[in-house]
């Protein structure tokens, strides 16, 4: 049997192999006439998806350019007002839309000062006695805590612990001098006393470079060039962040012993836990309160203080409803130190008052400015309108609908190459597109102005250049008309019936209404839908095709294997008949002499005999 019968069915699925046909060229031919519409679809979603995002680049465009429109369309912006001033330093003015124009000159003879509630001594002493032998430094309510060191006393070192007590830091001094000095501590005046024993007149020398310990600093004893040194102030402090019951105060807080404390400042209730909250904790709760005060403690003159947050003769109410904070902190006890309002007059006027520094029209009677003090004297503040601001927004205006124009003209041109050749733009012909650019231009170059001479924007200085849809603005022109007729101006652009501005706007809508080129409904988002929807169908008819094709190259591929098969089959038993008929046909030549060798043996054997 020949060697091409053991074929195997994966090797028949190669080309021609049984039947010498190329039958994968003849499918990759016919699947590649199927495949033709694909190419033209996939240009065509391709077209569609930039078309759509030409339209969305137009709506953003259109959007920027209905911003400018909204601002012009409104009245009140062509009544912007600007503020000069003749003396800065006097004080700061902003003037709202529509403040009467003028020069006002404002003299403040008194400025507008805080109220402050000072309160008495709060601290209490370093010991209730003189004797200190008990009073370790650490307990002691120092202003300033003392640290742990050295310190030098007439040359000597000193070395003392937080653990030590006042009255053992007496006796090493005593000791290192040889009793040359001795300390004591005066509870009637709350200060620390260094003596020379040898002669009142043998002065004592204090500290060195090398002194570790801050005791000196935190007794308030300085060298004077005597033989007596007294603390120059009382020495108990506030300690501010113990808690409220440790803090050492002249009167312990207390929270009436439920940790539910409470007071009011100005009516507003802030609480507080005697053992668990600091003297900080709760000087923190009032400023971050609404109670309008700010509360500090005043260390070199051992007060708290509460100063109001806002200017102006007014006072400070106070009220403990659980507890004794305020009446403990000194503050209920202390003085008001009211505060003063502002007083002033315009343009020679009798004396006008505010409670803060700042002028409004309820003191001034000038309806939009507003005035801030900063000094005592006397400044001219200038209202004017606002050109400036007024010029730049009707430039930002025709900045932008000049990019609307210039976008749409680049989608819609079309060009000629050297050969020839004419290529439109990618909007070339569509109607919405062309559509949206003339009536544009239809808008703004309109006539809607009233007044002799501002009745165009040609009249503001600005005008088509003649090649295109394009603006130009004259600068000087439009700035003359802003400052001698700002009125007509208004007029021409925010005219309820026929302002440029309003048309415009009326035109273009928004993504919010319910009309307009930009409205959910409009033209812009019709495009755009369907637009999507038309490269969705393409996307999806190509998916189709090419899933329609991969079935078809699937069957094909079949259908040829399976010839392939059957003419290998054929072959096969054709190669075996062959190989039998073959055999035979050999084995009856080589019978046939045999039998004619005994035929003639036998005749020769016959003839013998």
């Amino acid at each position: 049997m020949s060697a091409t019968t053991s074929t195997s069915g994966s090797g028949l699925s190669l080309s021609g192999l049984a039947s010498g046909m190329d039958w994968t060229s003849i499918i990759n031919e016919m699947l590649t006439v199927q495949a033709a519409p694909e190419t033209q679809m996939s240009t065509e979603e391709t077209t569609d998806n930039s078309v759509k995002s030409a339209f969305q680049t137009i709506g953003t465009e259109l959007t920027t350019l209905a911003g400018d429109a909204t601002t012009l369309s409104n009245p009140s912006f062509f009544a912007s007002r600007t503020t000069s001033i003749s003396n800065s330093s006097v004080a700061s003015a902003t003037a709202a839309s529509g403040t009467p124009l003028g020069t006002y000159t404002f003299n403040v003879t008194k400025m507008a000062t805080d109220a402050v509630q000072v309160g008495s001594k709060a601290a209490g002493k370093l010991n209730s006695s003189n004797n200190v032998s008990n009073l370790t430094l650490s307990s002691a309510g120092f202003a300033n805590a003392v640290t742990a060191g050295t310190f030098t006393v007439n040359g000597k070192t000193v070395t003392i612990a937080t653990s030590d007590t006042l009255q053992s830091v007496f006796d090493q001094i005593s000791s290192v001098t040889n009793g040359a000095v001795t300390g004591s501590y005066n509870s009637t005046t709350d200060e620390i006393t260094l003596s020379s024993t040898s002669s009142p007149s043998s002065p004592i020398t204090l500290g060195s470079d090398t002194d570790t310990s801050n005791f000196l600093q935190s007794a308030e004893l300085y060298n004077n060039g005597t033989g007596s040194i007294t603390s120059t102030s009382a020495l108990g402090g506030v300690n501010l962040g113990n808690t409220l019951n440790q803090a050492n105060l002249s009167t312990t807080i207390s929270d009436g012993g439920s940790g539910d404390g409470e007071f009011k400042i100005n009516g507003v209730a802030i609480n507080f836990d005697a053992s668990t909250d600091s003297v900080t904790d709760v000087l923190q709760k009032i400023n971050d309160s609404n109670a309008g005060v700010t509360a500090t403690y005043d260390s070199l003159n051992d007060s708290f203080e509460l100063a109001d947050t806002t200017p102006g003769n007014v006072g400070i109410s106070l009220q403990d409803v659980t507890g004794n904070f305020l009446a403990a902190t000194g503050l209920s006890s202390g003085t008001l130190q009211a505060g003063t309002n502002l007083q002033y007059s315009i343009n020679g006027g009798g004396t006008l008052t505010s409670q803060s520094n700042t002028i409004d029209a309820g003191s001034s009677g000038l309806t939009g400015l507003s005035v801030t003090a900063l000094g005592t004297g006397s400044t001219a503040i200038t209202v004017a309108s606002d050109t400036s601001t007024i010029s730049s927004a009707i430039n930002s205006f025709v900045t932008d609908y000049n990019a609307v124009q210039n976008f749409i003209s680049s989608q819609t041109v079309t060009t000629t190459s050297s050969t020839g050749t004419v290529t439109p733009g990618l909007l070339t012909g569509n109607m919405d597109a062309e559509g949206i650019e003339t009536t544009l231009r239809q808008l703004v170059n309109a006539s809607s102005g009233t007044t002799p001479g501002v009745e165009s924007l040609n009249d503001l200085g600005i005008a088509s250049n003649g090649q295109d849809n394009t603006l130009a603005v004259t600068s000087s022109t439009l700035t003359s008309v802003l400052t001698t007729n700002l009125a007509a101006v208004q007029k021409l652009f925010s005219d309820s019936s026929s302002g440029i501005a309003v048309t415009l706007n009326s035109y273009l809508g928004s993504s919010t209404s319910t009309t307009g080129m930009l409205s959910s409904g409009g033209m812009l988002a019709t495009d755009e839908n369907n637009m999507t929807n038309e490269a969705n169908g393409l996307a999806t008819s190509i998916t189709n095709l090419q899933a329609q094709i991969a079935a078809n190259k699937t069957m094909l591929t079949n259908e040829f294997t399976n010839m392939e098969t059957a003419i290998n089959s054929i072959n096969t038993e054709k190669e075996y008949l062959n190989d039998y008929f073959d055999t035979s046909s050999s084995a009856s030549s080589e019978s046939a002499p045999t039998a004619a060798g005994s035929s003639s043996t036998s005749s020769s054997s016959s003839s013998s005999s």
